[in-house]
């Protein structure tokens, strides 16, 4: 996992800017929570964690960088700078193998950093080029790049191009070196190889690559941001139709319409070892979503499903929902930004009752109203219990459903991060779920009730939920009806906890509070004739769940 700060900067003389640290920073962040072949063998970095480690590795990097500076190596210049950027790409690499590092690898960190332990080996059996920003790629540079795979004793597994823009020169200078050692390869991925090229060129660079790897045994192959459609996924014919035994599949920003859908469905020859599936920011509609159901029908030990932002509505959702009853093994699961409505938010309901290893759900601008989200909910009850994250923004949920969900969530005692904003809980709502939230849920991390029309009453209960968890980080009330003295009385309420006030978001898109006398009566009733407990109500009779 290389990190390059791009030509520019390199000859640049040392310090660096705050510019580009920050910039180092985000980029660091960004692959630390991204999926890809090292977080399928170290496991991937929650993106709300992801800033802080991205953060402290930067420190680190820079304070062994200026230790090598201050002693006077190479004129305190490029050297120093390229020292800096390996110095970080070790530190993250040591970060995803502990995935959550405890206090004392943080030590570990901070010890390296003063040089009082030996560099870290470079990553065995990685090749990976994509650091830096992202350029075109000459056939001389390529020359120089793909030189270490060309050696005789080299026994690289892990092949990562991403963030070059390949020529076609350049293509047929790596398809050298890949055809020579593709017996090796386990995981490739070769997204975002031709950005800004002609079409024709970038399609004769995709065959170039796909027949270099035709044959290859891959366990993992990632073609995102490639802008395919049907023609670049069928420049991808050969790869496509030698992987057999594929376990993980990713088709992210690439323009897939239907046509482009079926065209990955006639060119897999199977599904059956697949576990991870991504399709995101693509086109695919109902029509792609019916095409790439097939196989997800095929793919009976999927593990982790992602198909959001691809314009699916109701029939495609169906089509996806019904799909995914053939495997029983499903982990994550991510459906987001969609146009599904309510009917498949039934049809997913009477799926997700058959997963019962889920830890991540989200489903969030779905439509899914109260309807479809109570169907959810209940069926999550009686089958994914050891939930982390659940995400259920933007679905027209209401006060209605909330007994039904603070009911689950007491039983989520694993629950790391609830968002449920851009909703319309209000006052009544968001009660009910932070008084589930109240005892126990000592893993909660993250709390998003942002856009729920909430007052400071809601306010006061959410922020009661969360003040005195260990580990809470991050409690969202932005864009509310809070007015400055509701927004105090919360300060006050996290300052006087554990978490403290600095767990608290931005307040400033908040309005004064709207006149809700009336929920506030309807609040204090609805605890005096439950007993101050409503989780024993759907608070939904009127709705009939379909079985």
């Amino acid at each position: 996992m290389a990190v390059e700060l791009g030509d520019a900067v390199k000859w640049r003389l040392w310090p660096p800017s705050d510019g580009t640290r920050a910039t180092l920073v985000e980029r660091m962040a960004t692959n630390l929570a991204s999926v890809s072949f090292f977080s399928q063998k170290y496991g991937r970095i929650e993106a709300s964690e992801a800033d802080k480690h991205a953060k402290r590795i930067e420190e680190a990097a820079f304070v062994a960088a200026q230790k090598e500076a201050d002693n006077g190596v190479e004129g305190i210049g490029t050297g120093i700078v390229q020292f800096y950027a390996k110095h970080a790409s070790h530190l993250m690499l040591q970060t995803l193998r502990s995935k959550k590092p405890s206090v004392k690898q943080n030590e570990e960190v901070a010890a390296i950093s003063e040089g009082k332990e030996e560099d870290i080996a470079e990553t065995k059996g990685v090749f990976d080029i994509s650091g830096g920003t992202r350029a075109f790629l000459s056939k001389e540079k390529a020359e120089e790049l793909f030189a270490p795979l060309l050696h005789a004793e080299s026994t690289f597994t892990d092949i990562c191009l991403s963030n070059w823009s390949f020529g076609i020169k350049a293509a047929e200078v790596a398809a050298h070196a890949l055809e020579a050692k593709k017996e090796n390869f386990v995981n490739v991925n070769l997204s975002d190889i031709v950005a800004g090229q002609p079409e024709a060129d970038a399609l004769q660079v995709m065959e170039i690559f796909s027949s270099a790897l035709e044959g290859s045994n891959l366990q993992s192959l990632n073609l995102s941001d490639n802008a395919l459609g049907e023609k670049g996924v069928r420049a991808f014919s050969a790869l496509l139709k030698s992987q057999s035994s594929l376990k993980a599949l990713y088709f992210m920003n690439n323009g897939i319409s239907e046509e482009a859908a079926h065209a990955i469905r006639e060119l897999l020859p199977s599904a059956e070892n697949l576990r991870v599936l991504h399709f995101h920011n693509n086109m695919s509609g109902d029509p792609g979503a019916i095409e790439l159901s097939h196989i997800v029908r095929q793919a009976p030990n999927l593990e982790d499903f992602q198909f959001s932002s691809t314009r699916v509505g109701t029939e495609g959702g169906i089509a996806l929902a019904e799909a995914l009853r053939s495997s029983k093994s499903l982990i994550r699961i991510d459906l987001r930004d969609n146009m599904f409505g309510p009917e498949p938010g039934l049809a997913l309901a009477r799926t997700l009752k058959l997963h019962t290893n889920l830890v991540e759900v989200s489903l969030s601008y779905l439509g899914l109203t109260d309807e479809g989200a109570l169907a959810i909910i209940k069926a999550l009850a009686d089958s994914a219990l050891q939930l982390h994250i659940l995400e259920l923004s933007g679905n027209d949920i209401t006060a209605a459903i909330a007994p039904a969900l603070a009911a689950y969530i007491r039983s989520l005692l694993q629950l790391k991060i609830l968002n449920l904003s851009e909703n319309e809980l209000r006052d009544k709502g968001t009660v009910t779920v932070s008084q589930a939230l109240l005892q126990e849920h000592e893993n909660l991390e993250e709390l998003d009730l942002s856009e729920n029309k909430i007052t400071r009453i809601g306010a006061l209960a959410a922020a009661q939920a969360v003040a005195n968890k260990v580990g809470f980080k991050s409690l969202n009330l932005n864009s509310n009806f809070i007015s400055e003295a509701g927004i105090e009385a919360v300060q006050e309420v996290l300052s006087n906890g554990i978490a403290g006030v600095g767990v608290l978001g931005f307040m400033d898109e908040n309005e004064e509070e709207e006149d809700l006398e009336d929920e506030e009566q309807d609040i204090e009733e609805e605890e005096g004739s439950n007993g101050g407990d409503e989780a024993e109500s759907t608070g939904l009779s009127d709705l009939e769940i379909s079985k």
